[in-house]
């Protein structure tokens, strides 16, 4: 078994994260929580000459972000790839890490959907979709009329009420079900349309269609230059060592700033309001700033706010994480009959399987696994099956290689395998998320200086932290 980074191999040692303001561990902003989030915050804020300490009470930056080695087999303990964006295009070229990102494979445009016990590719191109068996002749005829389906209800819907209501029931169950146990490891019959899929709903609100809103959206957006090189544009992208790479290389960028510290080992007992700002306790320092801001899950600030103001608590109590699992299975590749030539395999819950989809990890970059060997990574739990994520190791692995074995022709056992948990995983955006929200802010408006930032609000992507960390930290820097 592979242990977690140390320190050392992220180039820090526990002094270096324990460097210290000699004004009486007074900061200009105090940051909680090393997640993507908030490594971009402090680096944002730290690199406009603000004094910034980011505490995390684990020993290593990075949050869910990582990436293991074992015998030649390299996993990610979280997220497994990047969006190119123009905001993370930006970023690596800040940090010097545009010659490193490595585009994942071209085959990975290709995705797969379980359709009646066997793989199915999601159409690439209008003409392979009419004959695509995922939709058929219903689905089409379903599709075809969303010019002209109803308006939507005054009440906040489901996604799984907005897509069948638009689209039909065939793209439903096997495109955007699939899609949300791939994204969100959610219910798309609890997840509320408006939050978790802004852009769709904005789109009806709009032009009153999707159709119409996406031709004209891809008619601008032909004409608008894009700021991406056209070899980036929609790439997925991580780097030789894996995604730790760049969490790393943002905690080295905090640490080379003269007035910025990162403080690993660093657990918040307290957080409390003074005079002049707010007062972090941990377990063995306290830490005095004018601007707090509280990087990490939903339910960790609650904790934290609840001795303060119940009413910040109380929306961010509200937001649920089921547990998921990610299942790495390492076998030789004369034991899978299919290619993998794809990004995964999402299985729709009309399937009846219990595992949410696999990522052929091998297939998306180099040196993921051995020679003559292929990586698969399986997902258990999630919003509808979360007590399956409570088993153990070994029923995991048999449960992900049942569901697998018929799909992709497996012939062979593994030969390799790890399992990942993640007891709180993917915050859902779920009824009434939207009013938690606005709840939130309305309360955070009588406690000046304090920030809640996320993956459970504007965005659950490693993209949306990284980009809405950064505006942050330009917000608490203002150009000097």
């Amino acid at each position: 078994m592979q242990t977690e980074r140390t320190m050392e191999e992220q180039g820090m040692t526990r002094e270096q994260g324990k460097k210290q303001d000699t004004t009486e561990n007074a900061w200009d902003v105090v940051i909680v929580g090393a997640g993507a989030t908030g490594l971009a915050a402090a680096h944002s804020a730290a690199r406009r000459g603000l004094r910034v300490a980011l505490l995390e009470r684990g020993d290593t930056v990075g949050g869910n972000i990582g990436t293991r080695r074992d015998s030649g087999w390299q996993t990610e303990i979280g997220p497994n790839t990047l969006m190119m964006k123009p905001p993370l295009y930006a970023l690596l070229e800040e940090l010097e890490l545009l010659d490193e990102a490595q585009p994942a494979n071209t085959a990975a445009r290709k995705r797969f959907v379980a359709y009646q016990g066997a793989p199915v590719a999601l159409p690439t191109h209008p003409l392979n979709a009419v004959t695509n068996p995922l939709l058929g002749a219903k689905g089409w005829s379903q599709v075809l009329r969303e010019p002209f389906a109803r308006s939507a209800p005054e009440r906040e819907e489901s996604l799984a009420a907005f897509v069948e209501r638009r689209l039909g029931r065939r793209v439903l169950d096997y495109m955007v079900d699939p899609f949300v146990s791939g994204v969100y490891a959610g219910d798309p019959s609890r997840l509320s349309a408006p939050a978790a899929m802004k852009r769709l709903v904005a789109l009806e609100q709009k032009y009153g269609s999707l159709i119409r809103g996406g031709l004209t959206g891809l008619i601008k957006a032909r004409r608008t230059p894009s700021p991406l090189p056209p070899e980036w544009r929609g790439q997925l992208v991580s780097f030789p060592d894996g995604l730790r790479r760049l969490t790393d290389r943002l905690a080295e960028r905090i640490e080379a700033q003269p007035a910025a510290s990162i403080h690993l080992g660093c657990e918040v007992a307290s957080i409390q309001r003074t005079s002049g700002g707010w007062c972090v306790e941990t377990n063995d320092q306290r830490f005095t700033t004018s601007e707090l801001v509280l990087a990490v899950p939903a339910h960790v600030s609650a904790r934290l706010l609840e001795p303060i103001d119940p009413a910040l608590a109380r929306p961010l109590e509200e937001i649920v994480y089921p547990s998921v699992n990610a299942v790495a299975l390492g076998f030789r590749a004369e034991d899978i009959m299919h290619p993998l030539d794809g990004f995964g395999l999402l299985i729709p819950n009309r399937e009846q399987r219990t595992t949410l989809g696999v990522l052929f990890s091998s297939t998306l970059f180099p040196n993921r696994a051995p020679d003559g060997h292929v990586l698969l990574t399986g997902f258990m739990g999630g919003r509808r099956r979360p007590g399956v994520a409570e088993w153990d190791d070994n029923a995991q692995v048999a449960q992900v290689l049942y569901d697998l074995r018929d799909l992709l022709g497996i012939r062979g056992e593994p030969v390799w395998s790890r399992v990942q948990r993640w007891p709180k995983a993917i915050p859902q955006y779920e009824f009434g998320h939207l009013e938690r929200i606005e709840a939130l802010d309305a309360a955070l408006a009588y406690h000046e200086g304090l920030s809640l930032v996320g993956n459970w609000r504007d965005g659950i992507a490693v993209g949306d932290c990284l980009e809405n960390g950064r505006r942050l930290g330009e917000r608490l820097a203002p150009a000097r």
